[in-house]
């Protein structure tokens, strides 16, 4: 199920073999190549339990029209993180990829039995996610870089009528070979 902010984007499970390697190349982009964090690859044994989500830009012109990417895993019942939070450069100044991002994250998760929401934030990107009803729980380091760990207030993220998948590790492993 998707969710629509305005008629130009919408937020949704990345499910498709085009979505879910379009979903790897962004993060791929964004946290190998922009910000240097890891260096050939961003991907993890997370990846395994996790559902990507993908922002969607109808109007794309590019043969990609994912602009916007996030993860979420549950490690154990009810507890739930969102990770790997990133937008294409070309879309940040509006802060609505983001926000609709986290917002389809939260409200997935809390469909599915989410008890409790984490993330961990790049400092940067503390304030924002207080603006959006998380509260700070500690500071962290993550990979030599200053992080919060993030807490979302699920009283903001009702459930959604999402329906949870089975995950295809196939799928994704299929993605990968086509990019």
């Amino acid at each position: 199920m998707e969710t629509q902010i305005n008629q130009r984007y919408s937020f949704k499970l990345a499910l498709s073999s085009s979505e879910v390697a379009n979903y790897f190349k962004l993060r791929q982009t964004i946290f190998c190549g922009e910000q240097a964090l890891f260096a050939d690859s961003d991907e993890d044994e997370i990846d395994a339990i996790a559902y990507p989500i993908v922002a969607i830009d109808h109007e794309a012109v590019a043969c990609n029209p994912v602009v916007g990417v996030v993860r979420i895993y549950e490690p154990q019942p009810g507890l739930w993180y969102g990770g790997r939070l990133g937008v294409h450069q070309d879309y940040r100044r509006a802060g609505q990829i983001g926000k609709g991002l986290i917002y389809k994250a939260v409200t997935t998760a809390n469909t599915w039995g989410c008890t409790r929401f984490l993330a961990t934030v790049q400092l940067q990107n503390v304030r924002f996610f207080r603006r959006l009803h998380w509260q700070s729980l500690e500071e962290i380091t993550i990979c030599d870089l200053p992080h919060h760990l993030m807490e979302a207030d699920l009283n903001y993220y009702p459930p959604s009528t999402e329906v949870r998948p089975v995950l295809q590790l196939n799928l994704q492993l299929k993605a990968r070979e086509a990019s």
